[in-house]
């Protein structure tokens, strides 16, 4: 897939800022031979994969599971896999829960000298080797503008620490914006959900910065 400038970049944000997501995922697809789109489950999730798979059915879906999300979010999972018929592809810790609660006494505090070893190992290992494994060209997220300091300063397209192009279709959009496409489009949403390695809801999970 082509490299952008950072002028190109700037440009092609400017042409996207009024475009419609299935718009800009048309683009991008149309541009790439090996694309993914990554989820958790959290809130909102159901908005991209539905615009990502209505343009490309069998997209790679790349879900690395902490392994700590609450029940609510598990169930919420299955139903919208089943509702999109999605191509999941699942990464876990290789780690057990009962190891990490044995050799961390839990899941560590923010500011605990534990706290970086536990995040790499229920997050960052796992989206690591399924980068790796999976090798796509471009990355489809659900990153919007307002949700950390760090997802401010970039844009609908940018590109990740390895060179990658994110792709963000509803950079812009609003909470409000997307309970009206969720709406419209009969998604379910899901709102209790729980990043162990964030704590604070503001906080940048390190798959991005």
């Amino acid at each position: 897939m082509k490299k952008y400038t950072e002028q190109e970049l700037k440009i092609l944000n400017e042409k996207f800022r009024e475009a419609k997501p299935d718009e800009i995922i048309k683009w991008a697809l149309a541009a790439s031979d090996k694309p993914v789109v990554t989820t958790n489950f959290r809130p909102y999730e159901a908005a991209i994969l539905h615009a990502c798979v209505s343009e490309d059915p069998s997209i790679k879906v790349i879900w690395c599971d902490t392994g700590y999300n609450t029940p609510q979010t598990y169930r919420h999972a299955s139903e919208v896999i089943d509702l999109l018929h999605l191509n999941v592809k699942l990464y876990i810790p290789k780690q057990t829960a009962a190891y990490r609660d044995a050799y961390f006494g839990g899941i560590p505090e923010v500011n605990s000298p534990k706290h970086e070893e536990f995040t790499r190992q229920v997050k960052l290992e796992p989206f690591q080797r399924a980068m790796a494994q999976q090798q796509p060209d471009l990355w489809f997220t659900n990153l919007r503008k307002g949700q950390t300091s760090f997802r401010d300063s970039i844009d609908i397209l940018s590109y990740s620490r390895d060179g990658l192009l994110k792709v963000s279709p509803f950079y812009h959009w609003s909470d409000e914006e997307l309970d009206v496409y969720l709406a419209e489009k009969g998604l379910p949403n899901e709102f209790k959900y729980f990043d162990p390695t964030k704590v604070l809801g503001n906080r940048e999970c390190g798959l991005h910065a």
